[in-house]
């Protein structure tokens, strides 16, 4: 039929009263077949139990198709299930209305209707029913009616040979280009198809959107909005001082409901004026001696101010060795520690700063987070690594000099954004200490970061501070469309890496 000659389409739960005409609909889409149609206590049974499930596209009044389904629990499917073991003999008794995924039991374009992309209406329905529902996916066995003309392939070589377009298979070929993934093959899945010698193909689509039922009190959160600050060095009287100015950082962006508060890179380099007199290894060992005491202050800012905490990064001294370090601490209570796993030659040659062994994401009630302190972003394994565990945020504390050392971080960041599918948040010191050696100037300007694709800034950038200017930026990030974007997204970075041909591997 032609589109031009259709007043209306409209997709309609199917009722008792369609059945007659659905049982012709069925006989004319399946070449008269005997018993290829449901009986009128099958349709009965079926839009009584789960009537969201049956529906039917009408084209004028007139029955075009038809999609019919059941919810089972998928750990109850065996791996050899047939479509007899699902409907139940047609007495649908494995439907499960506290089921995990929707089970496809039937679905057909009449003959006249076929070319129009009805198919694609009925699937979508069901997709949007699944998400509607929070199931896990839909799953049903997929028939292959051309199976029979390639008798010297087995039904693993058929179907990926259907997947490199090398044989053409209209259910297969459909189900594919809809989303839906080969999951396994079934023998003797439907007793008389001889097209397919009895095989089919355990098709799935994936909801990304499902989520766990949460057994604890609490949200799971979508929107997070980050507090970054742009910390303005200064000389202090001392840490009671310091840790002033810090409070009122958080208590300016907790007013704002911030999820996040991030520091930057050695924002407490002013306590070194103290020490300058010394030789600059000896100085910075002194100001490591206020790390610990900082992050009990942090600590217990999180809690009073619900909020969570990146610390930045600070000197720490381990077993007579010198590392830059930082600490998450969580609005409950909790702290976590990362460590900057290259150094810059000059922290190596001024202050004799050792490398870091700690690479990991850290999950909070607001995502799942990596932290990387500013030279690290440089290098992108490390954020691949992250990405691979599902950071969602990558935060990146900073200390930048110059113009030249603070770009690179920044395209680094905004690299690390689109080749990982995540939110990246860098955050850096601006002014000047003429009062600290190998810390006399800052440039930098914050700012977070996103993919470049239709549901994100076109120029991949969420949100800037002012260049050189002491500040707080405030802005929201959307985890779900990453969700959307590692599926969907007009490129997809994560899925398409060619892992036949090369990887990213943690040695320890």
């Amino acid at each position: 039929m032609e589109a031009n000659k259709i007043d209306n389409i409209e997709l309609k739960y199917l009722t008792v009263d369609d059945f007659q005409e659905l049982k012709e609909a069925t006989l004319e889409s399946y070449g008269g077949v005997l018993n290829s149609y449901w009986k009128k206590h099958h349709i009965e049974d079926l839009t009584s139990m789960f009537p969201e499930g049956q529906v039917v596209i009408k084209i004028d009044g007139d029955i075009a198709g038809c999609a019919l389904s059941l919810i089972v629990d998928y750990n109850s499917i065996d791996d050899e299930h047939t479509y007899e073991d699902i409907i139940g003999g047609k007495s649908f008794k494995n439907h499960d209305p506290n089921g995990d995924v929707l089970y496809g039991i039937d679905v057909f374009i009449k003959p006249q209707y076929r070319g129009l992309r009805l198919g694609r209406r009925l699937y979508d329905y069901r997709k949007e029913l699944c998400e509607t529902l929070n199931l896990k996916g839909i799953v049903f066995g997929g028939r292959m009616p051309n199976f029979h003309k390639h008798k010297t392939l087995t039904p693993k070589e058929y179907i990926e040979k259907v997947k490199r377009k090398e044989i053409h298979d209209p259910v297969l070929n459909f189900q594919i280009s809809n989303d839906f993934h080969p999951v396994r093959i079934l023998k003797g899945y439907l007793e008389g198809d001889t097209a397919s010698n009895e095989y089919a193909v355990l098709m799935e689509w994936d909801n990304i959107y499902y989520t766990k039922p949460n057994k604890k009190a609490g949200t799971v959160k979508s929107i997070v909005r980050l507090g970054l600050i742009q910390w303005q060095m200064r000389p202090y009287k001392g840490l009671d001082d310091l840790m002033q100015q810090v409070t009122y950082f958080i208590d300016s962006v907790a007013a704002y409901k911030s999820d996040f508060a991030v520091f930057p890179e050695f924002f407490n380099a002013p306590l070194m004026a103290e020490f300058n007199h010394m030789k600059e290894p000896d100085a910075i060992r002194e100001l490591a001696k206020f790390t610990e005491t900082i992050v009990d202050k942090l600590k217990q800012l999180s809690i009073s101010y619900n909020i969570n905490i990146i610390s930045g990064s600070m000197p720490e001294v381990v077993n007579d060795k010198l590392y830059n370090v930082g600490y998450l601490c969580r609005r409950d209570g909790s702290t976590e520690r990362y460590e900057k796993l290259h150094v810059t030659p000059d922290e190596a040659k001024v202050w004799g700063m050792q490398k870091g062994n700690k690479l990991q994401t850290f999950q909070t009630d607001a995502g799942k987070i990596g932290i990387l302190i500013c030279y690290d972003s440089e290098f992108p394994e490390l954020s691949r690594l992250l990405a691979d565990e599902g950071m969602d945020i990558l935060f990146i504390p900073f200390l930048t000099d110059t113009q030249n050392g603070y770009f690179r971080v920044r395209l680094c960041a905004q690299a690390r954004a689109i080749e990982n599918e995540c939110y990246v948040a860098i955050s850096g010191s601006v002014g000047n200490l003429p009062n600290v050696n190998n810390m006399d100037i800052q440039y930098a300007q914050s700012a977070v970061f996103t993919p470049c694709d239709f549901s994100f800034p076109s120029s991949g950038i969420k949100a800037e501070a002012t260049t050189n200017t002491e500040m707080i930026l405030v802005a929201d990030v959307d985890l779900s469309l990453l969700k959307e974007l590692h599926s969907f997204g007009a490129v997809k970075n994560l899925k398409d890496r060619r892992k036949d041909f090369y990887d990213v591997i943690r040695i320890k």
